[in-house]
């Protein structure tokens, strides 16, 4: 067999000569391509994937994650700067409300009357012909009337203070 000159080859040729005759078609193009439809008949479609995400699907989800995790712990300061500053305007008006009841009680000891009061009630002072009476209590009596019991003593709470106190006669 020979071989023309101009660099194609025969019928094992390459594609490109094949391709440059009439009729043919480039072996390059898929097969579905390559075979010529008939009238009428159905068109081929691709199957779906049966992964369910595509590659930008999947790139996608990564950039979204990635910026996720770059924004939560800025978010996260941020919230607890909000907290912290919500903590210090509650601060603020508990001592303006402090501040403002100290300046009442300072307004009342410029009073005569209200010292002449705190000094007959704290010192037990009198005016002149006046019978001083000083109240004493008994402890057990002012706890019965206030409605109070005395508080039991605190129960052990290892089992050796268990044991201790059961076999202790002063204990109750």
């Amino acid at each position: 067999m020979r071989r023309p000159r101009d660099g194609a080859r025969g019928a094992r040729g390459s594609a490109g000569a094949r391709a440059v005759r009439e009729g043919d078609r480039s072996l390059s193009r898929p097969a579905a391509a390559r075979r010529a439809a008939a009238a009428g008949a159905a068109k081929r479609t691709t199957a779906p994937n049966p992964n369910g995400l595509t590659g930008r699907a999947t790139v996608l989800l990564i950039v979204l994650a990635v910026l996720a995790l770059g924004y939560a712990y800025p978010v996260r300061v941020y919230l607890t700067q909000l907290a912290e500053i919500d903590a210090l305007q509650q601060s603020q008006l508990e001592q303006a409300d402090r501040i403002t009841g100290l300046e009442r009680q300072a307004e009342k000891w410029k009073d005569d009357e209200y010292i002449k009061a705190q000094v007959r009630r704290r010192f037990f002072w009198v005016h002149p012909g006046q019978t001083p009476l000083v109240p004493v209590w008994d402890e057990h009596a002012a706890d019965h009337d206030a409605g109070r019991q005395p508080a039991p003593p605190p129960q052990p709470t290892t089992w050796y203070g268990s044991v201790w106190s059961r076999l202790d006669p002063a204990a109750p």
